[in-house]
């Protein structure tokens, strides 16, 4: 290899890792155990079974 060509690839691979570094993430979501998705749930029943208790008292009172 000459060192012409040597030198062209190396800036041709530097530029290439550059642009990769500004190229946008892809679109795939960011993984979630299975703990966390089981906790997340949980929260969520709560707060709406909260909502739906707070709804309840509401239609009573009137």
């Amino acid at each position: 290899m000459n060192r012409r060509k040597k030198g062209n690839q190396i800036l041709k691979t530097k530029a290439k890792r550059a642009k990769a570094k500004l190229a946008p993430k892809s679109n795939k979501t960011k993984y979630i155990s299975k703990a966390d998705r089981a906790r997340l749930e949980a929260e969520a029943s709560q707060h709406s079974s909260i909502n739906a208790e707070v709804s309840e008292t509401d239609t009573d009172q009137l």
